[in-house]
């Protein structure tokens, strides 16, 4: 989807906004450590969805999307008063996990770097 440059502006606008907000009103022990990866925006700018990289344990990622989908709202309101849009967006959060599973497969590719043998190259 290619955004204009509208869209790429307000997202990055909402992608720092929304991170600082985060780290403000969740606790740490509460949630994890929560970054804001990437935002993706409606065309009329209405919504938006969070991609949200995670780290912590793994109750406190089954407490995460709970805890974000509570405070959502407050998060919308918080956000609205930092940030001077007509509307502020409807915010979806998603726990992005596709830097787990990057450093998944570079772990996999090393394992087996280390099993195959080397090639000894011709002289």
């Amino acid at each position: 989807m290619q955004l204009n440059r509208r869209q790429e502006r307000v997202a990055k606008l909402l992608k720092r906004e929304v991170g600082e907000i985060l780290r403000r009103e969740l606790a740490l022990d509460e949630v994890g450590l929560l970054t804001v990866n990437q935002v993706g925006v409606a065309s009329d700018l209405k919504s938006a969805t969070v991609f949200l990289g995670f780290v912590g344990t793994r109750p406190q990622r089954a407490a995460a999307p709970e805890k974000l989908e509570a405070r959502a709202a407050r998060i919308r309101m918080m956000l609205g008063s930092a940030i001077r849009l007509k509307f502020t967006p409807v915010l979806k959060f998603v726990l992005d996990d596709s830097i787990q599973e990057a450093s998944r497969v570079l772990q996999i590719l090393d394992e087996i770097e280390r099993n195959v043998p080397a090639v000894e190259s011709e002289k």
